[in-house]
């Protein structure tokens, strides 16, 4: 596949353009809502498919199939991501209107990580290409740990990124508004929102050790990868709003996901046996898929949107107006400090260093 330079930047130019685009459609915090999400999402989808459309018509159905049985993978795996986030969300109680600034700077991270990962995968399979059947028995032990704990869900009380960052970062109780730092008594300190942000990172880069091996087991070609994951990657933020609420619905989707896993762990190991066409490997991910979701929506059919709830989580709460008000500037010199320099004493003589020169010459 000879992808020429041009069309590596013009896909880069769209998504930062998407990017600024959302950033200044949400740029005053407010809560968003099932319909603003739907629609974000459509048009998310719309932009992947449409996508998937162009590289079918300029590179062929081969190259076409692969781009789409790579975004519908990624996409999947994507939704078991979105009901991670609304655990951490809901342990720090974070407010609906700063939810969507904490996701769109995770997503921005998982794009530079991933892009990191299949770069890293890339040259990997280039120099040894034993490193697929590697990927294969990852991809089939990840499919049997999520059939085996398909009911667990993370724990962030007892994360131990959490953890660490309480070690080493002083952090407040109070969220500020949608700020991540402030400071307090003339120490920077963070917000729970910065938790939040670093937590959401780091479940990233989790899932992309899972969903990376799994793309390069449908292709190859970087170009189609790195697409791929970028176009189901940047509905993230509107899946999230869209489905958040929903996540008690989806009781089977883990377990197809699983599957999914397995089966292309499979589709790798058998690669010097016989090579299933891309075209199987896309129906039977998005038979598996069909079918989790089709069940779990049966299963619970009746029940209606509701928020995660978590138990035993801290109380973290929002800053009062005093808290607000007494907040220091984050990047200027505390007030504290200014106070404690000498002011000159009435009566003094202004230190105007011209007339101390021009004294001195007079005394000479």
């Amino acid at each position: 596949m000879d992808v020429p330079l041009w069309l590596w930047i013009a896909v880069l130019g769209v998504i930062l353009l998407m990017l600024a685009i959302d950033l200044f459609a949400h740029r005053k915090a407010h809560v968003i809502g099932v319909r603003e999400a739907a629609i974000w999402s459509g048009i998310w989808v719309t932009l992947g498919i449409a996508f998937g459309g162009y590289i079918w018509w300029e590179y062929g159905a081969e190259f076409g199939q692969q781009y789409y049985a790579g975004y519908l993978i990624e996409k999947s795996l994507a939704v078991d991501n979105v009901f991670v986030w609304a655990i951490i969300f809901a342990f720090f109680g974070v407010p609906r209107e700063f939810q969507h600034r904490v996701l769109f700077l995770g997503v921005i991270g998982a794009l530079v990580f991933r892009a990191i990962f299949i770069a890293l995968g890339a040259v990997l399979i280039d120099q040894f290409s034993w490193i697929l059947y590697v990927f294969a028995a990852f991809l089939l032990y990840t499919g049997y740990v999520m059939i085996r704990k398909r009911n667990e869900h993370m724990d962030v009380a007892n994360s131990k990124i959490l953890k660490l960052f309480k070690r080493f970062v002083p952090m407040t109780d109070a969220y500020h508004g949608q700020k991540f730092l402030i400071r307090k008594a003339g120490v920077i300190v963070a917000t729970p929102l910065l938790a939040v942000l670093v937590l959401v990172e780091v479940t990233d880069i989790v899932f992309a050790v899972d969903s990376i091996p799994a793309i390069f087991g449908v292709t190859s070609e970087p170009f189609i990868v790195f697409t791929a994951n970028a176009f189901a990657i940047l509905g993230l933020r509107a899946m999230y709003f869209l489905l958040a609420d929903l996540m008690h619905r989806f009781i089977y989707l883990k377990l197809g996901l699983a599957f999914v896993l397995i089966w292309v762990g499979i589709k790798m190991l058998l690669l010097d046996v016989y090579k299933i066409p891309t075209s199987v490997s896309l129906g039977v991910v998005a038979l598996i898929i069909t079918i989790s979701v089709v069940t779990s929506l049966r299963a619970t059919r009746g029940e209606g949107r509701h928020a995660v709830e978590v138990k035993n989580a801290p109380p973290f709460r929002i800053a009062t107006e005093q808290e607000m008000a007494e907040a220091e500037p984050l990047w200027r010199r505390p007030a504290s400090r200014r106070r404690n320099q000498v002011s000159p004493v009435q009566g003094d003589e202004p230190r105007d260093p011209d007339a101390a020169t021009e004294r001195s010459v007079r005394n000479e």
